[in-house]
Order: structure tokens, then C-alpha cells, then sequence
């Protein structure tokens, strides 16, 4: 090789790294977030990474509770509105926005012509032992078998009461072209149990299906499913955005800082669903649950027209009573930019348009 022909060679080189480094900077500067952050040990940390631990002086007597008020009275659980599906499965064909109450932080929401599910669970029990665990005291809203079929589903973290894997193995098996979309470290899981459409997403990335826009965003929670692999796994919160709708699901979170940034990046959101329950007792629950007034402050933070309340009264979850979180819901949004109007308490199995 000439010593020219060796200066040119040289030169496309340099060109080729300095274009791949701009636009390594500019893949950069475009992400919204930044990945989650691992220790060490390779477990998950919050963006808090100094949230205080829990005492086993707290934990024991909570779940020694958990075992006495295992069959404790359902009085006060959320009402349920009996649903055949037949609207929802005419929807699908048209897509007008509504949001549907399956129970728990089961929402099924139709819009930019997509149905899909949050955490979706049909299960009794939350549990990797079926006869034990929390007990369910409503029914799901709407039979598996009357769903409209399901684009995709968005699952938050990998506690037994948000992956649910008897349900999304009944879900794939209706429709093998659902797509799971996971916080990364879950995906081996689902495919474990014979579920392929899995898209595994850390926090600030996307994902596009037919037109719609899925963001993988930050919370503040943690994800165990043994006992070895406490944060293995990444928990996440997550919006869907299209031309003309956009909607947030906060899965399952305590209050932190980044409702404010989330807000500012992507909103305003034309709907929110915010959890308002488990949230006694607060020394334990504090870091990794809001509170009612949390859950409002939560929506104003993200920019959300609306607030729909879920993850409350459908499992015996916490020592809080059943039916005081929807009372403080709405009575913290009254006094907030979502007033009474745009602060949803529904039914499990109710619809309603947004």
C-alpha cells in the first residue's frame, strides 16, 4: 500500500469514528432518561440510592398480621359492575378511549386503534404457593375469555401481584401475537414459561407498535420473586403516547422526584393511572407505595388531565382499611388541579371514555 493510499485510509477511519462518537452524543442528548443504575452485585438501585432500610421489628409484626386477617370481612371492598366485554370488543374495532377497571392495577385501555394491559392478574392469590398468600376479595371486572384481543401488555416489576405468570401464559396462548413488554431482567421469566413476544426495555427507552409509542420510565420500587434475587430484576413505570391520546401508568411506586421530570419530558397525559393503596403500615410502606395524597400530588407532578386510582381494595395487601383510600383520593384531588371531575374512583370492571 502507498504511503497515500495508507493517508486516505487513515483519514476514512478517523471520519468513521468521529461520525459513529456524534452520533453516539446524539442518541445521547435525544434519551429522555438515563438507564438504571446497578451496584456492584449487580442488583438495581432506585435514583434515591439513599432511601432508608426497614426494620425486622416492623416487617415480622406486619406479616404475622397478614396471616390473622387472612380471611377478614370484604366490607368496603371496591363495588363491581358486571362486564360482558361486548362493547369492548366492538371498541377494538374503532378505538374510542376508555379505560376499564379489571381490579388490582389491572387496567384495560383502549386507544390510538391498540387494547392492552397494565400488570394484568386473574389470579386468586398473588403467591408462588397457590392456597396461600393474599386472598382476592373482588372478582376480576371481566372474564380472560371476554377480552377484545390484546395488542400488548405492560407489566411493571415482578412482585407475584403485578406478574402474574398463570395469566400472561392464558394471554399468549389466546393471542400468540401479544406482545409483553418487561422492565429488563424480566424477560427470561416470561420466556421460561413459553411466552416469545417479550420486549425488554430499561428506563428511557422506546418502543414503537403500529404507530403508538412505548416509554420505559423510572419508579421507585424494588422486585423480588425468591429469595436470592432481591433488584436482579428492574421495576419500571410506563406511558404510551400517540398522535392523539397519551396515557401513564405508574405501576407500583413511592413517591419520588421523577413524576416532575416525567412531567416535563413527556407530559401532559390525557390520563394517569396512580396507585392509592398499601400504604400502611407507613414506616414499611412508605419507600415503595404513595399514599392517597401522594398518588394526587404524583398526577399534578406528571401533568395528567386525569388520575384514575388503582392498586387498592382488591387484595389483602396492608393494614390500611379498604375503604379509606378512595376517600382520600378524592378528597386530596378536590383540593388539587384535578378536582373532583378528573379524579376517577371506578368500579372494578367499569368503563369509562377519556
Amino acid at each position: 500500500m502507498t504511503k497515500k493510499k495508507h493517508s486516505y485510509r487513515l483519514i476514512a477511519i478517523i471520519l468513521s469514528c468521529l461520525l459513529g462518537l456524534a452520533m453516539q452524543v446524539k442518541g445521547e442528548a435525544e434519551r429522555s432518561f438515563a438507564p438504571a443504575e446497578q451496584d456492584t452485585k449487580g442488583r438495581y438501585i432506585n435514583l434515591d440510592k439513599n432511601l432508608p432500610g426497614v426494620s425486622i421489628k416492623v416487617t415480622a409484626p406486619f406479616f404475622a398480621r397478614r396471616v390473622l386477617t387472612a380471611f377478614k370481612s370484604r366490607d368496603g371492598a371496591p363495588q363491581r359492575t358486571v362486564n360482558d366485554g361486548v362493547f369492548l370488543r366492538e371498541n377494538a374495532k374503532h378505538i374510542e378511549p376508555t379505560v376499564t377497571w379489571v381490579g388490582h392495577a389491572t387496567l384495560l385501555v383502549q386507544m390510538e386503534h391498540l387494547t392492552f394491559l397494565t400488570d394484568p392478574i386473574w389470579s386468586n392469590r398473588p403467591s408462588p404457593v397457590p392456597f396461600t398468600g393474599p386472598n382476592r376479595y373482588v372478582k376480576p371486572g371481566i372474564a380472560i375469555a371476554d377480552l377484545p384481543p390484546i395488542d400488548f401488555v405492560m407489566i411493571s416489576h415482578n412482585h407475584y401481584d403485578h406478574l402474574d405468570v398463570p395469566t400472561l401464559r392464558k394471554l399468549a396462548k389466546r393471542d400468540p401475537e401479544t406482545v409483553f413488554f418487561v422492565p429488563v431482567g424480566n424477560g427470561k421469566l416470561l420466556r421460561k414459561n413459553g411466552i416469545d413476544q417479550v420486549r425488554e426495555l430499561n428506563w428511557g427507552d422506546t418502543s414503537s407498535i403500529k404507530g403508538a409509542t412505548i416509554h420505559c420510565l423510572p419508579t421507585q420500587h424494588w422486585s423480588k420473586r425468591s429469595l436470592t434475587d432481591t433488584r436482579k430484576a428492574l421495576w419500571s413505570s410506563w406511558a404510551v403516547t400517540g398522535p392523539q391520546r397519551r396515557f401513564y401508568f405508574a405501576g407500583d411506586t413511592g413517591y419520588f422526584a421523577g413524576f416532575k421530570e416525567i412531567g416535563k419530558k413527556l407530559g401532559p397525559f390525557d390520563l394517569a393511572a396512580v396507585p392509592i393503596g398499601a400504604y400502611e403500615p407507613n414506616a414499611m410502606m412508605k419507600v415503595s407505595h404513595m399514599n392517597p395524597e401522594e398518588a394526587v400530588q404524583a398526577a399534578v407532578d406528571i401533568k395528567a388531565d386525569r388520575a384514575v386510582a388503582i392498586h387498592f381494595g382488591t387484595f389483602n395487601l396492608s393494614d390500611e382499611p379498604l375503604t379509606e383510600p378512595p376517600l382520600r383520593f378524592k378528597a386530596a384531588a378536590e383540593n388539587s388541579n384535578l378536582g373532583a371531575d378528573n379524579s376517577w374512583v371506578l368500579n372494578i370492571g367499569e368503563t369509562r371514555r377519556f
